[in-house]
């Protein structure tokens, strides 16, 4: 692994006591599977620990290794390797981004623009390492502070990374059905990285508009949305930010920003009044982000 790698590599000899892993205390979390919160006894430090097969857990986390370190891309911190599982420990974070949407009902576009931004650079940093993120939505995102001013990528375990950096042909069609685009939905090889465009347009639509673009109960008139690829821009977005979702929500992949592009964008760079003047002229509406049992219906595309 690369600089990125874990600080240290133990051998677990045997576990002090039930719950007990080396020196640290774990408990499970009760909304994010394989996810524990983990207290080193030694420093106090409070940590995330993400528990593994032994025969996967290094094709899992071969990613982080594989990415520099960044501000916004999550690193590995320790990992202990028991007779059958491994335990991956990560920085604490303060909750996941389509958890902290859906009990805003909707973001501001000032504050959804210092978040998405964010975003954007980790998709970005990972882009540029050769590493498509593929099933790209809000939960992989997590606050790095009790504030939620920083963000981070915090998953990486199902991302590809690409053999050749200048082919990022895919046909893969695992993924979240909200987030999906409309050329995974086809039999024919796609551009992974584009397909993550799309993915993110999905994401700053429901930032500012407290819903999917596109949704349905039924996965098959869901899909045929997605495949006609049009969606209804609210009146209350500033001009801006109607052309940014616009230039990610393309049905044709080709015409999508590339991420260098969408970082470029003017919505990024209007001056804070103008995003909050938007915003005033804005209806709250009653359109929120459904709890959505199709987000864990990843088998759908299986």
């Amino acid at each position: 692994m690369s600089s990125t790698s874990p600080e240290r590599t133990h051998s677990l000899a045997r576990c002090l006591a039930d719950g007990a892993i080396g020196a640290f205390l774990i408990l499970p979390l009760a909304d994010r599977d394989s996810v524990h919160s983990a207290l080193n006894t030694d420093t106090g430090d409070e940590l995330l620990c993400k528990v593994f097969d032994m025969g996967a857990y290094q094709e899992k986390i071969r990613p982080y290794g594989v990415l520099p370190p960044h501000r916004n891309v999550a690193s590995i911190r320790d990992i202990i390797l028991g007779e059958r599982k491994a335990y991956v420990f990560l920085d604490k974070d303060f909750g996941d981004m389509h958890t902290f949407i859906k009990s805003c009902r909707r973001l501001d576009e000032e504050r959804a623009c210092g978040l998405f931004r964010q975003v954007a650079r980790a998709v970005a940093h990972c882009h540029q390492a050769g590493v498509v993120l593929g099933d790209l939505k809000l939960r992989k995102f997590v606050f790095a502070d009790e504030k939620r001013t920083q963000v981070r990528l915090e998953t990486l375990e199902d991302c590809r990374i690409l053999e050749d950096p200048g082919n990022d042909a895919m046909t893969d069609t695992h993924g979240c059905p909200a987030y999906v685009s409309p050329e995974i939905l086809s039999s024919a090889p796609y551009s992974g990285k584009m397909a993550d465009m799309w993915s993110l347009g999905v994401m700053l639509y429901t930032m500012l508009v407290g819903r999917y673009p596109f949704h349905d109960p039924d996965p098959a008139a869901l899909f045929s949305k997605i495949r006609r690829g049009q969606c209804c821009l609210p009146e209350g977005l500033s001009p801006k930010a109607k052309c940014l979702l616009q230039s990610l929500l393309r049905k044709e992949p080709c015409e999508r920003l590339t991420v260098a592009e969408l970082l470029a964008h003017p919505w990024f760079r209007q001056p804070a009044q103008e995003l909050q003047l938007a915003d005033q002229e804005a209806s709250s509406g009653e359109q929120t982000v459904p709890s959505c049992d199709m987000e864990e219906e990843d088998d759908l595309f299986c």
